[in-house]
């Protein structure tokens, strides 16, 4: 990947950043601001230090009458280092603005591209992408990025005061300080394919960990713990490698910095000592000889010129880290200009009506995110009220389909609700009128009452056990000593795959839309859990919009209507009663 390529994404990031209603170049340019007024006060500062200096050693001045600039001094010091202070606060609110608008983008590209790209990566990887390698992102913005516009400033404010005093000083100077980014450049390159490298081990062993911590139980029946273990720790070994290696290239790249600035401040010590012992007689303009007040004034610059090269060599790793981290972010979000904010999506097109709901596909091709067909030419429709089942062999393309209509797949031809596209369909609106129960049923770490009432957090208690009641569910919290508020694990723990599902169900309940779509809600439950869901689905779906995939020939015979699909074609459309008739939907069942 080309670093320049992935530099510049990363500085157009600042256009459209905001955080607390300032734009990320607002905060930028405030962060120069303050680091260049900080640098003006600071030549001021080294002024007043070497006239006192002077003062006091040649003039022999009283310390009393010096009084006054010990307390401008003071003053100077304070005023500087409040400049410093916001310089820094402005400098990471322009960082923080761009991290928000990244996990933004990131958050909307997993939208668009659905469950089916997100399983891809293991869960750890995304978190690391999304939580670790976006933060690395933001030194970048608050200290690199300021810190390069004040290199560049600072020591060419220095020079044009120190050449009309001293031009060799001055010519000391401009000699030595390319020196420090030349090598401060051919370091950094290193340190960037270091930090790429370093930042895919993490994601290594951070999708590795997390996969083999949710495994346990399965690792440990088949006796797989020390290989697992022997895994993780390569792994593991491979991160510490490699980060030792960017510390090591970090740890070079300062000595280089300090060594070359030594250099120069002692050049500069030098000559100036020489030329007061009478052994060197250039420098000055004319025939004048140099002050005690140039001589001070000059090396107590010097530190100060050489610190904004010196400052940006240090953040110059931050860049480093930056490209690194962002190489993979840029890989996912590059394939579009700019993913729309959620307010441009919304601005689309408007919430469709829902009072004659119609779902109609025509010649409706399913494609996965790569754009490879998923599904043959698919012709059928559901109007409101309707029944519609999808049946067929594992593989078949019915949970593919299911994700188009959800807006999680693109697709080619026409699949549209009231004779608009699903495509054209703000998600978050289409997603209002699903009510949806998957096979396998998902719960977040939290209790029960925020699992059922995810969708309405700010429903009251009555709402969640009204909810539990038609989900077949309250003695799930009759068995519980803290009811509603019982905890429940991560991955469901401490429930019954029926207890879950009954959860999942009551959860959908809440949510009451009008298009219920169920992707084999009974598949994974016993017979007595599985009655209940069915009969529950059963009563709470009699007035609904439904669309369910299932094998189960007692839920098909309440369908209006059955596609058989395989191999992503639907080969037999017809109600219950024609397809039993035929022998088509026995085999079916006994397959699956």
């Amino acid at each position: 990947m080309n670093k320049k390529q992935i530099t510049r994404w990363l500085k157009g990031q600042i256009q459209d950043s905001f955080t607390r209603g300032r734009s990320a170049r607002f905060w930028l340019i405030n962060s120069i601001g303050f680091g260049l007024f900080s640098g003006i006060l600071i030549i001021i500062q080294a002024k007043l230090i070497a006239y006192i200096l002077a003062e006091s050693i040649v003039n022999h001045t009283p310390k009393k009458e010096l009084a006054s600039l010990f307390l401008i001094l003071l003053l100077l010091v304070a005023i500087r280092a409040v400049f410093t202070y916001f310089s820094q606060i402005t400098g990471y609110s322009c960082g923080e603005s761009i991290r928000r608008q990244l996990r933004q983008k990131l958050f909307i590209y997993l939208k668009k591209q659905g469950l089916s790209e997100i399983s891809k990566k293991p869960a750890g990887a995304w978190n690391n992408i999304i939580f670790e390698q976006v933060e690395e992102i933001q030194d970048f913005f608050a200290k690199y990025l300021p810190q390069m516009i004040l290199a560049g400033i600072i020591p060419l404010i220095i020079l044009s005061i120190v050449f009309p005093l001293n031009w060799a000083a001055g010519l000391i100077f401009m000699i030595t300080a390319p020196l420090i980014p030349f090598f401060m450049i051919i370091v950094g390159m290193k340190a960037a394919d270091a930090n790429k490298r370093n930042f895919i081990a993490l994601q290594r062993l951070s999708g590795s960990f997390l996969d083999r911590l949710s495994a346990m139980v399965t690792i440990r029946i088949f006796n797989q713990m020390e290989n697992e273990s022997n895994s993780l720790a390569e792994a593991s070994e491979d991160f510490r490698i490699r980060t030792m290696q960017v510390l090591k290239l970090a740890f070079l790249s300062s000595a280089i910095l300090e060594f070359f600035t030594a250099i120069s401040i002692a050049l500069a010590a030098v000559y100036f000592g020489f030329s007061y012992l009478d052994e060197l007689h250039f420098g000055t303009y004319g025939n004048g000889k140099i002050t005690l007040l140039t001589g001070l004034f000059i090396l107590i610059l010097a530190p100060e010129f050489f610190q904004p090269l010196r400052d940006l060599g240090t953040y110059y790793h931050a860049k480093a880290k930056a490209i690194g981290a962002a190489e993979s972010i840029f890989t996912f979000l590059k394939e579009t200009n700019t993913y729309e904010s959620e307010t441009q999506i919304s601005k689309k097109i408007l919430k469709p009506d829902i009072n004659e709901f119609e779902l109609i596909a025509k010649n409706l091709v399913v494609m996965a995110n790569d754009k490879t067909p998923l599904t043959s030419p698919l012709d059928f429709s559901l109007v409101k009220g309707e029944k519609l089942a999808i049946t067929g062999k594992s593989g078949a393309g019915k949970t593919s389909l299911i994700n188009a209509i959800m807006g999680f797949l693109p697709y080619q031809g026409s699949l549209t609700i009231n004779g608009m596209e699903i495509s054209e369909i703000n998600h978050e609106q289409l997603h209002q009128l699903i009510s949806w129960i998957g096979q396998n049923p998902l719960l977040l770490h939290g209790t029960i009452r925020e699992n059922v009432l995810l969708a309405r957090p700010e429903a009251d208690e009555n709402t969640c056990i009204n909810a539990l009641s038609k989900a077949q569910g309250l003695d799930i919290i009759k068995n519980k000593k803290d009811g509603i508020n019982s905890i429940i694990g991560d991955r469901s723990a401490g429930l019954s795959v029926g207890q879950a599902q009954r959860i999942a169900l009551a959860r959908a309940i809440v949510q009451n839309g009008d298009f219920w779509i169920l992707d084999e809600p009974t598949a994974s439950l016993d017979k007595k859990n599985e009655e209940l869901i069915t009969s529950s689905l059963k009563m709470i779906t009699a007035d609904k919009t439904a669309l369910i995939i299932t094998h189960r020939l007692n839920q098909l015979k309440h369908m209006d209507k059955i596609l058989v699909m395989d191999k992503g074609k639907i080969i037999h459309k017809g109600n219950y009663e024609k397809l039993y008739n035929a022998g088509i939907l026995n085999p079916i069942e006994s397959r699956i």
